[in-house]
């Protein structure tokens, strides 16, 4: 399971916008503890009002009720929402929390054992602005502010493109995808780039978002998505370690890091060379191979 980055939580947005706007919150169900982090105001601020609008801050959700008063969720890996008839029973094992309008229910739920989701109430814009991570919304912002934003420090590409303070919205997937259509190595440093390459970079990740933000929407119709998650089938590179790159027919290599990985086509992007897995080049030291050719090698051998 994948943390939902802008194209999803843009989905959510779209399906829970015509459910819920404008509509009154008659009750609210707290099943999980672990899932409110704010004290003030009470979660119960919330029934009696309506829901007026509907936000994104980087990766969280945010529900707007009247007199400003906001919900502000993040789903973390696991969170997803639900739409269910009204007064529908919170599921024992991942149910959250339940949200009853007149009309329907909506149900945040969370698979696994840990409890990451969070959800804080918040009253006054200001106190809003405290939860927005700061990154440039790259679909409203030209060139010359992405590049800026870009070379502000020396970074690699996976890391830029993932920092939220830097780039809103934008995840482990999306950034493999971005990457994979502009041709660059994840961990080529953001101020080694050229001005062409720049250019490419903004461009894909325009084309890349605009394309799966229209792509979900689509395959949602006017149904409530039920399998929302930043890992689809049809991507070029994320989550296909060892399947052929849809450009060029290479296996698609991945580095693992940390609790993330990066997943690429060596000759779309790297130039035929592999990059290093911190684990197993450790492991491996100098019988590492530098090039698809010697692991293609080296398999037969």
């Amino acid at each position: 399971m994948v943390v939902p980055e802008l194209p999803d939580i843009l989905l959510y947005l779209h399906a829970l916008r015509p459910r819920i706007v404008g509509h009154r919150v008659q009750r609210v169900r707290l099943a999980s503890p672990f899932l409110l982090r704010s004290i003030d105001p009470p979660l119960a601020a919330i029934e009696g009002r309506t829901i007026i609008d509907l936000h994104r801050l980087g990766k969280r959700i945010v529900m707007e009720a009247e007199r400003e008063v906001f919900l502000v969720f993040h789903l973390m890996i696991a969170g997803r929402f639900r739409w269910k008839p009204r007064g529908t029973r919170i599921p024992g094992k991942v149910g959250l929390l339940a949200l009853d309008f007149e009309h329907g229910t909506v149900l945040l739920t969370e698979a696994g054992t840990k409890r990451q989701a969070s959800l804080y109430v918040v009253q006054g814009r200001p106190a809003l602005a405290d939860h927005d991570p700061g990154g440039l919304e790259v679909l409203d912002a030209d060139l010359a502010t992405f590049e800026r934003a870009l070379r502000a420090d020396n970074h690699t590409l996976k890391r830029a493109l993932t920092d939220p303070h830097l780039f809103s919205g934008i995840g482990n997937a999306y950034s493999d995808e971005i990457l994979h259509a502009a041709r660059l190595s994840p961990f080529k440093q953001t101020q080694s780039l050229s001005d062409e390459e720049v250019r490419r970079l903004y461009a894909s990740t325009r084309t890349i978002l605009v394309q799966w933000i229209d792509r979900l929407r689509d395959q949602a119709g006017e149904e409530f998505p039920e399998k929302v998650t930043a890992f689809h089938e049809e991507m070029a590179v994320h989550g296909r370690y060892g399947k052929p790159c849809p450009d060029c027919g290479s296996p698609v290599q991945r580095v693992v890091y940390a609790a993330n990985e990066a997943n690429y086509c060596a000759n779309c992007q790297t130039g035929g060379r592999l990059l290093a897995d911190r684990a197993l080049s450790r492991l491996l030291r100098e019988d590492w191979p530098r090039t698809l050719d010697e692991l293609e090698r080296r398999k037969r051998g």
